[in-house]
């Protein structure tokens, strides 16, 4: 499927020359504590990028500090080569950025129905009814549950909504902060499928996990935090296969 925004990657002339998301020597800091400290990486259009690193590496901090939550003390965070670090967080969203954060954080008293169309915020309501129809037919089980209130979807249906109500304001980058998160393997596998095919038809994805196996399978590149650094990168491949990474991720495998 190819999600309004994106077009097919085949791929792309030089994606390092292309960087779509761009952060330079980042420092950020919650009071005296340092979290982040000179982190540099790029995303490129049509990629899709992980970041996997042990809970409390400071993965979610990185992701957050794209909306201006933290903000940054030091360096640059470059979206289409624009300076997005002192930019609010209405404006980032409006301008292609949309995160599906860890934990869902679905409106629980909402139908299904009513938690798409809160996607669509940021860019108005001109696509409603098309893009409504798109996510029916990538979340199947949501358009049964269309009628629902949040609450009742089970953790796997939430994952997915999230997901689906980030999709719903036409993003060119899609943020996804831990989507395996508290799910059984069965749905982790459905959700890293639906994953696949959004990238498969364009769309650009910059991967938070703990699942190390899955967001590398899943991944044209990735990087591996530690203490709020960048210590290793490379391609999927590359990484599944370092010795270092499979005895600290992948237990051992």
């Amino acid at each position: 499927m190819i999600f309004p925004g994106t077009s097919p990657v085949s791929p792309p002339e030089n994606p390092v020359n292309r960087p779509l998301l761009e952060f330079r020597a980042v420092d950020v800091f919650y009071g005296p504590i340092q979290a982040l400290q000179q982190v540099s990486l790029h995303v490129s259009e049509g990629e899709t990028v992980a970041l996997i690193g042990a809970n409390g590496a400071g993965k979610s901090t990185l992701l957050m500090s794209i909306f201006g939550q933290p903000r940054i003390s030091a360096g640059q965070i470059l979206f289409r080569a624009e300076d997005i670090s002192r930019k609010s967080t209405h404006f980032i969203a409006a301008n292609g950025i949309a995160q599906s954060p860890e934990g869902r954080r679905v409106f629980p008293d909402m139908t299904v129905e009513e938690n798409l169309l809160m996607g669509t915020i940021p860019i108005g309501n001109r696509y409603q009814a098309g893009d409504l129809l798109r996510m029916f037919d990538l979340f199947p089980r949501l358009k049964e549950r269309r009628h629902q209130r949040a609450m009742t979807l089970s953790g796997g249906e939430q994952q997915m909504l999230a997901i689906a109500r980030a999709l719903m304001s036409r993003p060119k980058l899609l943020l996804l902060d831990e989507p395996s998160l508290g799910l059984a393997p069965l749905i982790v596998k459905q959700i890293f499928q639906i994953l696949r095919e959004l990238a498969q038809g364009g769309m650009t994805i910059f991967l938070v996990e703990q699942n190390a196996h899955h967001a590398l399978k899943l991944s044209d590149r990735g990087y591996v935090m530690v203490n709020g650094q960048i210590r290793l990168s490379g391609s999927g491949a590359e990484l599944l296969g370092n010795q270092e990474v499979r005895k600290a991720y992948l237990g051992g495998i």
